[in-house]
């Protein structure tokens, strides 16, 4: 709640910018596509390609900026005993987290409303899609939250690393519009086998899709470890200050 007040205030519409400012990202990139649809070379629903597409960018990426530097603003905090580092870094990532979904959420169910979408093929794929996707947010998010508060060349640098990351994070292709040979290099990419399995769970077997459960399992297991250990030591860092 803490967090909530102090990003967004109590005026206008407050804590509602957590998901209609990620709505609003979303339906302009979406309507930027429809009006090019002809450049993406594919007869799919242009609609949900794009809701699916730049919705998870959106919910990993904003997770992830969200807990950089995290600590500075909130060191206070600390000072209360039941208030740890891994909290400053949950409490950031659960908004997001939220903000994302609610949006993914009301986009699809006012695009199948009004019939810009059709109702999903299976919903509970998309539904492991999308966890897939928060658990690699969260990993994510814990690895760069830790290391930005260790290094500010690294804060520096991740800006920069989120422009590179979203061309090849799948939510402008799909997999199987590359050649052969870049296939297999295109999926080392994490996030794309979250972004595929999302929209395998919306298309069916209209589209023919490429991820791996088993690959983004370790993956996400392996960063959210890493991103624990991470934060274990920032945390013994800034008790020792």
């Amino acid at each position: 709640m803490r967090e909530i007040l102090t990003r967004f205030g109590r005026s206008n519409i407050g804590f509602m910018w957590l998901f209609f400012e990620p709505m609003l990202f979303t339906l302009g990139v979406t309507a930027l596509w429809v009006t090019t649809r002809g450049a993406h070379g594919s007869n799919m629903d242009i609609v949900p390609f794009a809701i699916t597409g730049y919705s998870s960018v959106l919910m990993w990426r904003n997770a992830a900026t969200r807990c950089s530097k995290a600590i500075e603003p909130n060191i206070a905090l600390l000072y209360h005993r039941n208030v740890t580092v891994l909290d400053l870094f949950v409490a950031r990532l659960i908004l997001e987290i939220m903000g994302g979904t609610i949006s993914l959420l009301g986009l699809s169910i006012v695009a199948i409303a009004t019939g810009w979408m059709s109702f999903p093929a299976d919903v509970l794929t998309m539904v492991f899609g999308w966890f897939f996707l928060i658990w690699f947010a969260i990993g994510l998010g814990l690895i760069v939250g830790a290391l930005t508060e260790r290094s500010e060349g690294f804060e520096r640098v991740w800006h920069i690393m989120t422009y590179l990351a979203f061309p090849v994070s799948g939510a402008m292709f799909m997999v199987e519009w590359l050649p052969k040979y870049a296939q297999e290099y295109a999926l080392w990419v994490p996030m794309i086998h979250g972004v595929e399995m999302l929209r395998d769970g919306y298309y069916g077997e209209s589209i023919r899709t490429h991820y791996s459960i088993s690959y983004i399992l370790m993956v996400n297991a392996s960063m959210l470890l890493i991103g624990l250990l991470l934060v274990h030591r920032t945390k013994n860092l800034v008790g020792s200050e």
